[in-house]
């Protein structure tokens, strides 16, 4: 049985010719009950033929007979091929897929050919369009498949059959997993595209032929593309994208017993421009034409012109060996051919190509490949054997004859830019190397002129450059050779110099169609009258952004084309434009928008069918929903059975007229004791899919075991690293005894039947469970089994493989409660299609009404709630809903639903300046919307001149301002807040005592704002006694001015007048020298300007006799302190000296002076004065023979004073100090100039008791001795440095510290090095 097949979907491969005809039969009844018809239905609603039914003979002789055939002696048997059954014609809709098959007999077993309108199929000429496969064995028949992929199948189909094929007496099958898919690149990046191969039977180091192919080309290995193939996989490596590399990229694999296939397209972006609005690059950049004067270069304008339209495109050439490109043309030329000139003969050139328009130049092409500039004649008789030696061959020639006319010479291609020229040679064998003269003159005159006056041509092609564009000329050619100069040819028609060939027109509409979900098929009408069309370019919109892309940067030549990688969900639409070598026609009319989705396809076959329970005369089955829907949901199943007599099956007869939503069947009035077999389609809106295959046979008769039968309908979701949830439905026979629990079963994947283990040790009630702790990566599989008193029953079927991963981006339910108290559960899908939908589930079973899920929370809301996304790879997830839960769900919605306004203070009340009374609270957060109102007891208060209300609401700050305070205003106030649904409010209580207090405090703060408007008393009067024993009144006024004046008063009578005050704020002072008591009396200061007055006062009519007292303690005290006194000292110190007195006690009202030479000291950081107990003292640091001389401390004892003095001078203790301190006596220069590689010494004198400590500092750092700078310091007096090499690192600042306990002294210098042969004696 032979078979051509070109369905889209094959979702049953393998079938035998009565299943093939079973399908048909099917397919008919389904036509008649007018469901989900088609052409297609209509086809397959054909009644079994004579011919079918001669089918299913021949295969039931067929596989009765074959055991019987192998007996037997081969040579007896042998007869030809003949066909039983021939292929029969079919009609099929445009772009659909077709299968053509056949049934043949013969032994052996014959091999099919197929043939199209008498043209033997190569499926290597198409590959991807036509899959002939043929699967050869004892028992089975033999298969054909013919797939096309675009055009429907016309013509007659012939199979001459000729003997079997097979490779060292084995049949491979090959299978391509782990494919490529389409795939997006941009130009200069690096891409793989790999697919593994399995090969079966597997055979050690067995090598298939691997090949890749772009656009139906095969692939050699080049610097652009590598292959690779390391036994079980296949990797072609693009390493540097280009726009060439775009296209259909095919895998073959191939073995003699037959060959695999799979494609996928790589679609090549432009690289980013170097200058902004820049073209695209061009390319396919190739050799029109070329001889030892010129090469004519072609390419393809590219798709993307950039910001502006393309003016044109510079060539490039570089001689091959060089890297040396020169730009052949100086202005841009716009036709996409191009002959480039000044070659040298012999040498090959490669060439590129760039694009400019107004923004710029485009990156240059990819390099075409290498051409050498020499005549085709020559290029003819020159060849390269495998020796690599090159052998020219030539005719002898015959000497002195003239060659004769040149023939058949035409135009073959003219532009605006050249004209080129073929002829073909006489017809005179043997004469003597011919070359050509061209000739042309201007059309209507007889003035022919020599082209190439200079050097003859050898080849008979010829370009003409620089004619005059729109002028009309004739050409003709002349033979020469040493003999002479032969008879012109005859000449062409009149040409005019132009371009000949026009841009094409426009394509016609476009119609975009849906495919997947990231592409859709876009075809259109072709340009009419279009000549030497390169192919299309396609340009797509998402309706409302005016932005266009291109979808393919490599033009096709088609009229249909795939765009991939666009967003799902959105609204597209499509343009296209045509181009050739003259340019780039207009864009065709604009589609109308489509919506990037996938298209709807009749789902693919269930299967796994399995009974759940068996009666006498009816059976229940379930089976699994197929793999593959069609884009759109299942609207139901339809079940067939058939009896099966003694293994031969019999007509199939619907079980259901109306489809059946579940995946469970009762299918009744059968025959008890009959052998039946089932079959399950399935169907969507698109229409009803293929069957099932056929089921097991099963016998139909009533169960009558104690345990229950299967669970049935296994579902997996909420697929985590290390969880997953099994749901399961119960099983239909429920044993005995009703089921009371459910066990589930786990393994691994791989793992043998051995390693089934069980998840739950104890029974559990529910149809789900979830089972952890799984292996993050591990791929499981699981089955259930129900148990009732009589014990555990039959397992179910396993389900499908599950890998234990959570996918990227998945979420999990959450809740919330929104600003009305709501309570919801929310999930989102990233993945989500417009088909998808939300389905909730309470405790795993469907929740239809979802709009008053938690309206009125409650105990009965409690459990397990879970969302699954339809139309999506099992996006799932679950949450459970507790007591603790729900308690604080609750909560969280009551203070929502009656939400209170946080406070960040209650309402306070203070004083603010000039006594005015501020009530203020601070709100937590408040939004625009919000509002206060304030109340006075229970009366709403509104703004005015009493009350002025402030609200900031982005500080929540919210106050109320009065200026002063009556009785009226004792009471309640309160602060009444409002934010939408938020309330809150605070009050304040001010009655009795509080109130009057603040009413006291507010009424005397107005009146001090009032006073201190005008001069006025910061302190009032006060008093104090001076060392000196006087009596001083004062006080501190403030905002004072000139005009103020200051009244001092005595008992009422005016003692003294200040006027014409020069200060803003300060003191006023009355001093009263000697204190009696006629000094009594009530003293008054009076402040006055023409703002104001102030007035302070101060009784000292029962102060006098007390201040009298102060003063004379005050007096004899200080007395006492001066006398005192011992006689000045000096001493010396690590400082310098120091003078000293001691007092019997020190008191801060004993005032003392010291003086020099009789003068007062001032005192700086080397001289300061202090006290240290008793003892009173005068510092000088680093004494001089400047401060030798009389010092003197004075007291002021509040009278005429006391006075010690003493001699500072050359002798005693200042000459002591003046010898012991460390000193630098001398000897260092300041500036030392010294030649690189010179020594360097110098010495200086060092005094000091104790002998001083020596530091050597270099820059402000410590040095120390070595061997390249060696320090001394020898006798206690002689400090030595030296230096035994010095060199430009030396220069810098050097400094010499000396330092003993009575005092620290230095000494610097300068080194400078200098290179004696740097110009100039440069110093470093």
């Amino acid at each position: 049985f032979c078979s051509a097949d070109t369905d889209s979907q094959e979702f049953v491969t393998g079938l035998s010719d009565t299943e093939e005809a079973r399908a048909r039969d099917t397919a008919a009844y389904m036509a008649r009950r007018d469901l989900f018809t088609s052409g297609l239905e209509m086809e397959r609603s054909e009644v079994i033929s004579r011919k079918e039914a001669m089918r299913e003979s021949a295969e039931r002789i067929s596989l009765n007979k074959r055991e019987h055939f192998k007996r037997m002696n081969e040579d007896s048997l042998m007869h030809a091929p003949e066909f039983v059954i021939k292929p029969r014609s079919h009609t099929v809709w445009e772009k659909q897929c077709v299968r053509l098959h056949c049934t043949v007999s013969g032994w052996p077993d014959p091999r099919v050919i197929w043939y199209k309108n008498n043209v033997a199929i190569d499926p290597l000429a198409s590959p991807g369009k036509f899959k002939l496969e043929s699967r050869y064995n004892f028992y089975r028949p033999t298969w054909w498949q013919w797939y096309s992929s675009v055009l429907p199948i016309c013509g007659s189909s012939d199979l001459p059959l000729v003997g079997p094929v097979s490779e060292y007496g084995i049949t491979f099958q090959i299978h391509i997993v782990d494919t490529f898919g389409v795939s997006f690149g941009r130009e200069g990046e690096t891409m793989s595209l790999g697919s593994t191969v399995i090969i079966y039977p597997a055979l050690h180091r067995y090598q298939p032929e691997i090949q890749w192919y772009r656009d139906d080309v095969l692939l050699s290995p080049s610097k652009w593309t590598h292959t690779h193939w390391s036994g079980d996989r296949a990797t072609l490596t693009l390493t540097h994208l280009n726009k060439e590399d775009e296209g259909l990229y095919t895998l073959r694999v191939a073995t003699k017993s037959g060959y695999e296939t799979y494609s996928a397209y790589v679609f090549v972006k432009d690289a980013d421009a170097e200058v902004e609005g820049a073209p695209g690059a061009p390319l396919d950049v190739y050799c029109l034409d070329a001889n030892k004067d010129y090469i004519i270069v072609a390419w393809k304008q590219p798709a993307v012109e950039g910001g502006n339209s393309i003016l044109g495109y510079f060539v490039d050439r570089c001689e091959v060996g060089t890297s040396h490109w020169i730009q052949c043309n100086d202005t841009p030329v716009k036709f996409a051919r191009f002959p480039v000139t000044g070659l040298v003969e012999g040498r090959s050139y490669t060439f590129r190509v760039r694009a400019v328009n107004k923004s710029g130049i485009s990156r240059p092409s990819r390099v075409s490949e290498p051409v050498a500039a020499m005549d085709p004649a020559d290029r003819a008789r020159t060849s390269a054997p495998w020796t690599g030696q090159i052998i020219v061959t030539e005719e002898e020639p015959a000497e002195g004859v003239v060659p004769g006319k040149p023939s058949e010479l035409q135009v073959t291609e003219a532009t605006k830019n050249y004209v080129v020229l073929s002829w073909k040679p006489p017809g005179e064998k043997g004469l003597e190397g011919v070359m050509y003269y061209v000739e042309k003159c201007v059309s209507d005159t007889d003035n022919w002129q020599r082209v190439n006056t200079e050097i003859p041509v050898k080849s008979p092609r010829f370009a003409l450059f620089d004619l005059a564009e729109g002028k009309s000329y004739r050409f003709r050619v002349r033979c020469c050779n040493s003999a002479g100069v032969g008879e012109p040819s005859e000449p062409t028609e009149a040409i005019t110099v132009g371009d000949k060939l026009d841009i094409p027109s426009a394509p016609g509409k476009v119609v975009p169609t849906r495919n997947t979900d990231t592409s859709v098929v876009v075809s259109w009408e072709a340009s009419t009258d279009a000549k030497d069309l390169v192919g299309y370019y396609i340009e797509a919109s998402i309706v409302g952004s005016d932005v266009w892309e291109p979808c393919n940067n490599k033009p096709v030549k088609g009229t249909r084309f795939i765009c991939h990688g666009l967003i799902t969900g959105e609204q597209y639409m499509f343009r296209v434009r045509a181009v050739n070598a003259a340019g780039l026609s207009q864009f065709s009319p604009i589609s109308e928008p489509v919506e990037v989705k996938a298209a709807i396809a009749s789902p693919a076959p269930p299967y796994g069918i399995t009974i759940l329970e068996c009666v006498r005369d009816a059976m229940v089955l379930s089976w699994k929903q197929p793999t593959f829907i069609g884009g759109a949901d299942i609207t139901g199943y339809f079940v067939d059975y058939r009896e099966v007599v003694d293994g031969v099956p019999g007509k199939w007869h619907e079980a259901n007229v109306k489809a059946v939503s579940e995946r469970a069947y009762r299918v009744s009035e059968l025959r008890e004791n009959r052998k039946y077999q089932f079959q399950v389609r399935a169907a969507n809106m698109a229409g009803v899919g293929i069957p099932s295959r056929p089921s097991d046979t099963f016998l139909c008769e009533e169960w009558t075991i104690a345990v229950p039968g299967p669970p049935h309908d296994l579902q997996v979701s909420e697929v985590r690293s290390d969880s997953l949830l099994l749901l399961w439905k119960p099983p239909v026979y429920q044993g005995r005894d009703p089921v009371n629990g459910f066990y589930v079963d786990i393994k691994e994947g791989e793992a043998p039947e051995e390693a089934w283990r069980g998840v739950n040790t104890k029974a559990t009630e529910k149809t789900y469970l979830k089972v952890k702790n799984l292996k993050e990566g591990e791929t499981y599989v699981l089955r259930v089994r129900a148990q009732n008193k009589a014990g555990v029953g039959k397992t179910s079927d396993v389900t499908e493989p599950v890998l234990a991963l959570t996918k990227p981006g998945t979420k999990e339910i959450h809740v919330e409660v929104d600003d009305d108290g709501v309570i919801s559960l929310n999930f989102e899908c990233s993945d989500i299609t417009p088909d998808s939908k939300f389905v909730w589930s309470k405790n795993y079973e469907e929740i239809t009404d979802t709009k008053n899920l938690f309206k009125s929370p409650g105990e009965e809301d409690i459990g397990v709630y879970s969302c699954l996304v339809t139309h999506t790879d099992g996006a799932s997830s679950s949450y459970t809903l507790s007591e603790e839960e729900l308690k604080r769900l609750l909560e969280v919605s009551h203070e929502h639903k009656y939400p209170i306004i946080p406070l960040k203070s209650d309402l306070a009340v203070e004083l603010q300046e000039k006594g005015k009374v501020r009530f203020w609270l601070q709100a937590e957060k408040m939004s625009a919307n919000g509002k206060v109102d304030y109340v006075f007891n229970d009366n709403v208060l509104s703004q005015g001149e009493k009350y002025k209300m402030n609200f900031d609401k982005n500080t929540g700050v919210i106050e109320m301002l009065m200026e002063s305070l009556t009785p009226a205003d004792e009471g309640t106030y309160t602060f009444q807040l409002n934010d939408g649904k938020a309330t809150n409010q605070s009050s304040l209580v001010l009655i009795g005592d509080v109130f009057k207090q603040l009413q006291k405090e507010s009424e005397f703060q107005r009146k001090e704002w009032f006073r201190k408007q005008g001069p006025h008393f910061i302190e009032g009067l006060s008093w104090e006694v001076t060392p000196d024993c006087c009596v001083i009144l004062k006080c501190k006024v403030g905002n004072m001015k000139k005009e103020t004046s200051a009244l001092w008063h005595k008992d009422g009578h005016q003692i003294k007048a200040d006027e014409h005050l020069g200060f803003t704020e300060g003191v006023l002072k009355l001093e009263i020298a000697q204190i009696s008591r006629k000094d009594a009396g009530v003293y008054e200061v009076v402040l006055k300007d023409e703002r104001g007055k102030d007035t302070s006062t101060l009784n000292l009519t029962d102060q006098v006799f007390k201040l009298k007292i102060i003063v004379k303690i005050i007096f004899f005290l200080l007395l006492f302190l001066a006398n005192s006194s011992t006689p000045l000292k000096i001493t010396s110190t690590d400082e310098g000296i120091r003078l000293y007195t001691f007092v019997s006690f020190y008191n801060d009202l004993l005032q003392v002076t010291w003086h020099y030479k009789d003068s007062a000291i001032s005192f700086s950081d080397r001289i300061k004065s202090g006290v240290v107990g008793e003892q009173l003292w005068l510092q000088i640091t680093e004494p001089t023979e400047k401060d030798m001389g009389k010092y003197a401390i004075e007291f002021n004892d509040g009278k005429g004073g006391l006075r010690r003095t003493v001699e500072l001078s050359g002798q005693g203790d200042f000459v002591f100090l003046n010898i012991d301190r460390a000193r630098v006596a001398g000897g260092l220069p300041d500036v030392v100039t010294i030649q690189e590689g010179k020594a360097l010494n110098l010495t200086c004198n060092i005094s000091g008791n104790p002998v001083p400590e020596v530091t050597w500092l270099k820059n402000d750092r410590e040095i120390t001795s070595d061997e390249h700078c060696i320090l001394k310091f020898e006798s206690g007096k002689f400090a030595s440095f030296t230096i035994t090499g010095v060199n430009t690192s030396d220069s810098g600042k050097y400094s010499i510290l000396v330092k003993n306990k009575f005092g620290t002294e230095s000494g610097d210098f300068t080194v400078s090095v200098f290179i004696p042969e740097e110009a100039g004696g440069k110093r470093k």
